[in-house]
């Protein structure tokens, strides 16, 4: 939906009244009653009935039909002029230009303040066609189950706000946010083009690098990206790039951050291999290069992290404050010589115990010659060097099964015992010779042509019957009659 401002300027402030009426009305109803925007509006004479009709023509909310009761909604039109209502107010935008972007999620517009300073006007619009699958790729529901696509609008909105804020403020190269108003975001607008417009650059090296360092320095802040491509970077005419898009940030503590962080990183060596011809064999990794030192995550309150993760950070940080080097104990050679030496003697005092409760227990003496015979079954013979230590496996070896053997619980019943029978008779039977295989074939061909040749004299009668009726019909057509 295009955003169409001529008629903001000739709205009453009764339209905007019952306007606000049916916003207030929806967040309890889907469907909001025309007696409860009377009632919020407040209205003397039922001038609500008839305000409602005229903001209908203006598209500005929808009457719903086929319903049990009369009521509307609010549409995004209505809900673009009681922000941009608020932005007047607060002198933020004073006029309203074209459009100069459309992604899946928003619409972006050219605008002028009250001292004529050019900005851009960002309207976010979730629920498209192209982008429904909004509750499963972003987190604006939080622990809400269900609710409407312009109240998502309205939470993408706050949260890019904060976090185009927070970044700002700490020297990240992003537009400057002015004002946020519902579903609404005023920012600086930036002289740039988007990555994806560009064919040719100077030194794609150069780019590539201050890419790749950006992605770092987010980390290490605390932050993910999470749509880290050529669609959201702006580059400017001396090459420096500038982030865009923010909803769909994510922390370092999120469960799949290591992931967000990788898809970031080959996204853009895609881009350059495939655009640029350019590919470097240097990449950031999430493991080796990121160390967290800021908590950007926790002032705006970054998906993935909660009070428990800020706990545990507290704690950690604690920790780090406090002597190391009391709590690091060192293993050196000595120490592993005399846990080798411990392990040993324990094996041999265990083995001894054993021989004696088997000799005192009277086992035979076959047993213990066997035991006396064969010292290689000593546990200690296993670890005759300090070099077979790290050899030393204390588990339980595991039994592999077998699965061929595997039977359904339904072949493991008892069978009856003449089924048993015939299956001995069966087993027990001679195998046949050869003349006695001929003679079987032979009878049973005999059989077989026997019945052929028994049908073909069956159909032999039937059409001599046949054939004698057609001409005894004809004969009585002659003489009068068959039985005359």
């Amino acid at each position: 939906m295009k955003l169409d401002a001529k008629t903001l300027r000739y709205m009453t402030p009764d339209e905007f009244r019952v306007l606000t009426a049916v916003e207030m009305g929806s967040k309890n109803h889907e469907i909001v009653p025309l007696s409860l925007i009377a009632q919020i509006a407040g209205l003397r004479h039922g001038g609500s009935h008839k305000i409602i009709g005229e903001l209908a023509k203006k598209n500005l909310v929808s009457k719903i039909k086929n319903a049990k009761y009369e009521g509307y909604r609010l549409t995004y039109g209505g809900y673009d002029y009681l922000a941009l209502k608020t932005f007047v107010k607060r002198g933020s935008v004073n006029s309203v230009g074209n459009q100069i972007g459309v992604g899946k999620e928003s619409d972006i517009y050219i605008v002028a303040d009250e001292s004529e300073n050019q900005l851009a006007l960002k309207i976010h619009r979730l629920g498209r066609v192209s982008f429904r699958a909004i509750k499963a790729k972003r987190d604006y529901l939080q622990k809400r189950k269900s609710a409407s696509w312009i109240y998502m609008s309205r939470l993408a909105a706050m949260k890019e706000y904060a976090f185009m804020k927070v970044l700002y403020n700490n020297g990240f190269p992003v537009p400057q946010p002015i004002d946020q108003v519902r579903h609404c975001v005023v920012m600086e607008l930036i002289d740039a083009y988007p990555l994806r417009q560009i064919t040719e650059v100077k030194d794609p090296g150069k780019l590539y690098s201050d890419l790749m360092n950006l992605i770092v320095r987010l980390a290490k802040h605390g932050l993910i990206h999470g749509d880290f491509n050529e669609f959201n970077i702006l580059v400017k005419d001396n090459g420096d790039p500038i982030l865009i898009d923010f909803p769909q940030m994510v922390s370092i503590s999120h469960t799949n951050a290591e992931w967000y962080f990788n898809r970031d990183v080959e996204c853009i060596r895609t881009y350059f291999r495939k655009r640029y011809n350019y590919e470097s064999m240097l990449y950031p990794k999430f493991q080796l290069d990121v160390n967290y030192e800021f908590d950007l995550d926790v002032q705006v309150s970054a998906s993935g992290f909660t009070k428990q993760h800020q706990q545990e950070l507290e704690a950690y940080q604690a920790q780090l404050s406090e002597n190391q080097d009391d709590n690091v104990t060192e293993v050196t050679d000595e120490d592993m010589k005399l846990s080798y030496h411990k392990l040993k003697e324990h094996h041999e005092n265990v083995h001894e115990s054993e021989l004696s409760e088997t000799i005192s227990e009277g086992e035979s003496s076959s047993d213990s010659e066997d035991l006396d015979s064969n010292p290689d079954d000593d546990i200690t013979s296993n670890y005759t060097s300090e070099e077979n230590l790290s050899d030393i496996n204390l588990e339980p070896e595991l039994s592999i099964s077998n699965n061929r053997n595997y039977k359904a619980h339904r072949d493991t019943l008892k069978k009856s015992s003449s089924s048993i029978i015939s299956i001995t008779a069966s087993a027990s039977t001679t195998r046949l010779t050869e003349l006695e295989i001929k003679e079987r074939v032979a009878k049973s061909l005999k059989k077989s042509n026997n019945k052929k040749n028994s049908q073909n004299k069956r159909n032999y009668t039937k059409t001599k019957e046949k054939r004698k009726i057609k001409s005894l019909v004809k004969l009585g057509g002659k003489d009068g009659g068959i039985f005359d």
